[in-house]
């Protein structure tokens, strides 16, 4: 079969809930994955109420956008008096496709909701075309492929595939230890289950290690001053690398992130939204832009690397982290409207400021630039040095409209707030 070359990817962003959703589309998702109150994976996310999916995915299909459901946890016996509840409420509020795992959940959702579409999650640990076929067979147009996957080996399934076969891939943030995200730590550890959205990470402990026969000898595993981190992987980041995730045949790029924060939700979209146009403008023209990796070192994260899409552990030791998080900004503020009879900027406080303080402005459109926050006031139109309260609305002098959902930052050190 003729490999197919895909000109236009879909970018799949995470939507912890409304608020993060909005974001998003701001920001140039194209579809975003979410889930309700149970039975998606991410317990420790705000997720959407029944009547925030309504309203939600309402505002997304007015904009085009695509809204996918989580169902990927491996379900208990318990778990299915919950699940007809949240299956009618995805098709109450219209989502485009539940992502499942089980096949006990498929075959409850093809039973309840036969018309819903299915994607089959990267937990399914899908790593061959024989799997995909297996899928395809039942109905799925869609697979989320396991992260163990080479870039050759992608290649190799798509050539097996039928055209109306899609396949997605992680393609940026955190990694499981166990990459697909197969895991019994937390279970074991806290009876907390990860494989039910409700991992404690106890990847990102500190652990010690001790001989058998000398149990009174426990030696900690070096780390850096903040613990040692056997287990704990690197972050995927594949931002200089779309051509390659194109001409592999991966239809759609998802980013990790559903309990990340908003400005990690904007800037991680809006960097490969520009890349991925840049490819699409002039496939042959592409180069990568050095601005992409600056906004999204912003963000707080582990080292970069490319996960297994250009290599194994074996020859990589790396694709492990002994280091912990980077947080090089903090976040300031979030822009909630403009007031162009004053030229005031309208912002919801996130982080301290002060007046005359040099601060980054990140917009849904547009470069990034160095501002200087000017006539500083609170909510009531009072002058203010700085901003104390979490939450407070303040707001400033600047003589352009500027967006609503913009970011302002700065660069900050470890005991300064982090978004």
């Amino acid at each position: 079969m003729k490999m197919k070359i895909l000109n236009n990817p879909e970018l799949l962003s995470p939507a912890g809930d409304p608020e993060k959703l909005r974001i998003a589309i701001a920001y140039g998702a194209d579809a975003v994955y979410l889930s309700g109150n149970a039975l998606g994976l991410r317990a420790q996310s705000t997720n959407f109420s029944n009547a925030e999916l309504i309203e939600s995915v309402a505002y997304a299909h007015e904009r085009g956008v695509r809204c996918y459901a989580t169902m990927n946890i491996y379900a208990h016996p318990d778990d299915f008096i919950l699940m007809g509840e949240q299956l009618d409420a995805y098709v109450a509020a219209g989502i485009d496709a539940c992502i499942v795992s089980d096949p006990g959940v498929f075959s409850f959702i093809r039973n309840r909701a036969p018309e819903m579409p299915i994607h089959i999650s990267t937990q399914a640990s899908v790593s061959n075309a024989e799997a995909c076929m297996f899928w395809y067979r039942l109905g799925v147009r869609r697979v989320v492929l396991a992260r163990e996957l080479t870039l050759e080996e992608i290649k190799g399934i798509r050539m097996s595939l039928p055209d109306d076969m899609e396949l997605e891939c992680f393609v940026h943030g955190a990694m499981c230890v166990s990459y697909s995200g197969r895991c019994l730590l937390s279970d074991f550890y806290t009876g907390r289950s990860g494989n039910r959205g409700a991992c404690a990470q106890p990847c990102r402990w500190e652990y010690q290690v001790s001989e058998v026969k000398r149990p009174d000898q426990v030696l900690t595993v070096e780390g850096d001053q903040r613990g040692s981190y056997i287990f704990s992987s690197n972050d995927l980041c594949m931002i200089n690398h779309i051509p390659e995730l194109v001409e592999a045949g991966i239809n759609s790029f998802k980013i990790e992130g559903r309990i990340k924060g908003a400005f990690y939700v904007a800037t991680v979209t809006k960097a490969y939204r520009s890349a991925i146009d840049c490819y699409v403008r002039d496939p042959k023209a592409f180069s990568v832009d050095d601005k992409w990796s600056e906004w999204i070192g912003r963000t707080v994260h582990r080292e970069f690397a490319t996960g297994f899409f250009f290599d194994r552990p074996i020859d990589n030791p790396r694709i492990f982290s002994d280091q912990t998080y980077h947080k090089p900004a903090y976040v300031v503020g979030v822009v909630l409207s403009y007031d162009e009879k004053d030229a005031r900027v309208i912002v919801e406080q996130k982080n301290k400021v002060s007046d005359s303080d040099t601060v980054t402005l990140m917009t849904p459109k547009g470069e990034s630039l160095d501002i200087v926050i000017k006539d500083l006031r609170d909510a009531d139109g009072n002058s203010i040095i700085s901003t104390p309260h979490a939450k407070m609305i303040y707001s400033f002098s600047y003589e352009k409209p500027i967006e609503r959902y913009s970011f302002i930052s700065r660069l900050g050190n470890k005991d300064m707030g982090i978004t």
